[in-house]
């Protein structure tokens, strides 16, 4: 349990004041994947724009295959009306033109979570370092909750069943 310190409450041993974390009232299909680590109401990114390696595996990925990352990001802020594949065939076959194409989405991402658009425009952002910007944008989604590889009906999905806890093991093996 968290607790805050405060001067003159001496009902409490110390002066710490409980504060009991309390889950949101009411979910309805549009609601926003949050962690401990980052709040809906955040206006920071959760990591910056050159923390790529922060995640090497998608790192790599998006270096070599930014259709694959742009697809995953796409897929989620769309909210599934367009899936991974789609996306991904489409950024490909826009060449060099993908970034044009991937900043519209970089916004939209910045509109549902309230992020700021820093440290350039996203449009910049997307045509000056596109690799990192899929990256930081990948990373904000997983760490909001998603899981990136199984896309967003099956996010909803995992997020509707709840949480699920590992079985319980007996007195493990025995002789």
């Amino acid at each position: 349990m968290y607790s805050q310190h405060v001067q003159g409450h001496e009902k409490y041993p110390g002066g710490a004041i409980p504060i009991i974390p309390v889950p949101p009232a009411n979910l309805n299909s549009s609601f926003m994947f949050t962690t401990s680590q980052v709040s809906s109401s955040s206006l920071h990114w959760s990591s910056g724009l050159c923390h790529c390696c922060d995640d090497p595996a998608n790192c790599l990925i998006t270096c070599f295959c930014p259709c694959i990352t742009f697809g995953q990001i796409a897929e989620i802020v769309s909210k599934g009306s367009i899936s991974c594949a789609a996306s991904g065939i489409v950024y490909g076959l826009l060449m060099g033109l993908g970034c044009l194409y991937s900043c519209f989405f970089r916004s939209k991402l910045r509109g549902q979570y309230d992020l700021e658009e820093s440290p350039l425009p996203d449009c910049l952002v997307h045509c000056c370092c596109e690799p990192c910007a899929l990256c930081q944008e990948y990373r904000e989604l997983k760490n909001r909750g998603f899981d990136m590889g199984i896309g967003w009906q099956a996010n909803v999905d995992r997020k509707s069943r709840g949480v699920m806890l590992p079985p319980v093991v007996g007195n493990g093996m025995t002789r």
